[in-house]
Order: C-alpha cells, then sequence, then structure tokens
C-alpha cells in the first residue's frame, strides 16, 4: 500500500532544510522542536528508510531524503495553491523567482506588477542569487524560476535571452595608471564577470590588484563612482558615474556573456504563469534592447 505523507510533517521538513536548522523550523512553524522531531520521524516510518544523517550538530538529507523534499516542495505549492484557489488566504501559494542584482531595477518589479495582476492570492518569494547557484537551485527545486549570466557557449540550460558584451568601466575621472598594477573593483569570489576580468587581463600579462571586493552591485557602483578602480559588467543600466574605458585605457577585449531563463521541470500553475510573465519582460527589457544594439 502507498504511503500517504502528511502534510504538516513534509512542510516541516522543507522549512528546516531551507532555515538550515529544525529548530528555527520550530519557530516559524509554531511548534515545538519534539513536535518537529515526531513529524520527522513520521516520514520515514511512512517512506520506510531513514531520510536524514547526522553531520556534525545537524541533520542533512540523505539520497531518498533528497529525493522526498524535491516532492514534498511540490505537494505544498500545490496544496497552498488549491488553498488559495478556495479562498483560504493563509494558504496562499508560493512560487520563488531568483536573479542576479543587475537586473533587480527594472525585470523584477516589472515582473512583480504583472503576476501580483494576474495571482493576486500567491506568494511571491524573490531571491538575489549568485550565476554559480541559481541553476542548481532551479534544478534542486528550491527556485521555480530563475534569470542568470553564463559564459557564452558554455550551457544548454533554460531559454537563450541574450548575449550581452562586456566592458570595462570606471568613473569619468579615472585614469589608466600606466605601468602600475591596475586597480580593480569586482564582486567577491565566485562571480562570472570577475573570473573573466581576471582570465582575460592574465592572458594579456597585465599586471593587476583587488582594490576593492563587494557581495553588492550598489557597493561595487559607488566604488567605481568614487574613482577607486576599474570593473567588468555588461552595459545594462549602467548609472551616470560610470562609462566604458577599455579603448581609452587600452585594455583588452572581453568575451560577451549569455543571460539564460531557467525554470523547473516540475511547474504549479502559479510557477507557469510566472515563467510566461518572466518570459515576456525579459524580452522586452533584455533581449531586444540586446538586439537592436546589435
Amino acid at each position: 500500500m502507498s504511503a500517504n505523507f502528511d502534510m504538516d510533517a513534509l512542510r516541516a521538513m522543507v522549512v528546516g532544510v531551507e532555515l538550515g536548522s529544525f529548530a528555527r523550523a520550530a519557530t516559524q512553524l509554531g511548534r515545538s522542536q519534539s513536535a518537529i522531531s515526531m513529524q520527522l520521524k513520521k516520514l520515514e516510518e511512512q517512506a520506510r528508510r531513514p531520510l536524514f544523517r547526522r553531520d556534525g550538530r545537524g541533520l542533512v538529507p540523505t539520497e531518498a531524503g533528497e529525493a522526498l523534499l524535491s516532492y514534498a516542495r511540490q505537494i505544498i505549492a500545490l496544496n497552498d495553491e488549491a488553498a488559495a484557489a478556495v479562498g483560504n488566504s493563509a494558504g496562499a501559494a508560493t512560487v520563488r523567482l531568483g536573479l542576479p542584482q543587475d537586473f533587480f531595477e527594472d525585470v523584477m518589479p516589472e515582473v512583480l506588477g504583472l503576476f501580483s495582476q494576474q495571482r493576486p492570492n500567491s506568494h511571491l518569494e524573490v531571491r538575489a542569487g549568485r550565476n554559480y547557484a541559481l541553476e542548481e537551485e532551479v534544478q534542486a527545486g528550491r527556485l521555480d524560476v530563475a534569470l542568470a549570466f553564463f559564459k557564452a557557449g558554455s550551457s544548454t540550460a533554460g531559454t537563450h535571452v541574450a548575449t550581452l558584451p562586456l566592458v570595462w568601466l570606471a568613473a569619468e575621472t579615472m585614469r589608466r595608471p600606466g605601468a602600475a598594477e591596475l586597480p580593480l573593483v569586482l564582486f567577491d569570489h565566485p562571480c562570472l564577470f570577475r573570473q573573466t576580468a581576471l582570465q582575460t587581463l592574465d592572458r594579456q600579462r597585465l599586471r593587476w590588484r583587488l582594490a576593492l571586493t563587494t557581495p553588492s552591485l550598489p557597493g561595487l557602483w559607488a566604488a567605481l563612482g568614487a574613482g577607486h578602480g576599474v570593473s567588468v559588467r555588461s552595459r545594462h543600466r549602467l548609472p551616470d558615474t560610470v562609462r566604458d574605458v577599455g579603448v581609452e585605457h587600452d585594455l583588452p577585449d572581453l568575451p560577451p556573456i549569455e543571460v539564460r531563463l531557467l525554470a523547473s521541470g516540475a511547474r504549479t500553475p502559479a510557477a507557469g504563469a510566472l515563467l510566461d510573465i518572466a518570459t515576456d519582460v525579459v524580452r522586452r527589457l533584455i533581449a531586444e534592447p540586446a538586439a537592436a544594439a546589435g
């Protein structure tokens, strides 16, 4: 006889894994830690195999646990969407969108506005993500839709949106440091833009130094605007405080970068609506301007 997994237990499993702590899951769900432990034990009894193993002071999913976790996210999303459809706003469907900070000022608000109009009872969770993690998050079911940068020609994942040129950027007042090391303002490692900049300079045997590193795109723009160094990005929504200095500073040409739209294979109706909206928005705000720019 097939197991009928308990919905509350599945929710406890998902929340605990996503928070990285079942103690925090208990607090968020308004239950005691012992109640959460009982629910996890119940899931293992229903699955008839271990779903977790101890790792240090915490629990991590086994291979069977990872498989159940993927289904649990889909089951909970469908349950919450069904609850919302019959007027239970407390069970509003949750969909998750991931994208780089580069698209927070145009793509994100446009998607948010259109999605809230079409799905007013749904909960949209937006995550700023690093490119190296976004594809993995979609594949694992932790994100429903994501927009990500890829090295040109390196992936066939998702749908190709645009190929964007990369440029060397600095403040208007920034001057080439001559024979001195090129001061760089970059994201923390790992970062595709950082990797591209360093590999390009190393191939040309040009000297460089890290002048500033940050996980924040606004922080990067502020440092560049203050004349703290040079960075590499696309031309998408550049602030007025920076400009392309590649030719003026005699810096080497950079390879282009791809933007791709990723989506989870198992989608709820709300996630499908999010994908349709995101596809239209990225076409209008990224693909068409990139094609017009040649």
